[in-house]
């Protein structure tokens, strides 16, 4: 399974700052409003893609259903044997 990389990014992703301006200029009867809309829809569709470069996003839920369910049990063998690892230790290691 490939992992795509996230980005870290400080873009504002709120789509109410868009849609009260399109609101002021349709009160005003501005002519921004279709460049006002232009906006809102580049941004719609930058949403729409960003979640389509997400990964897992096209495996279905019995997919990620069965993927939870080994990391879950990865998780639990790994635990066991960090436990057991901690057992056999035969020497103490000095507190500082």
């Amino acid at each position: 399974m490939e992992t795509i990389p996230l980005q870290q990014e400080t873009e504002d992703y709120s789509f109410l700052p868009l849609i009260h301006d399109i609101i002021k200029c349709m009160d005003k009867d501005s002519p921004d409003v279709q460049q006002e809309l232009n906006k809102l829809k580049t941004k719609i569709q930058e949403t729409r893609e960003q979640i389509l470069a997400m990964p897992g996003i096209e495996t279905n839920l019995e997919q990620q259903q069965q993927q939870l369910q080994t990391l879950t049990e990865q998780v639990h063998t790994k635990n066991q044997l960090l436990h057991k690892y901690k057992g056999l230790c035969m020497f103490d290691i000095p507190k500082a």
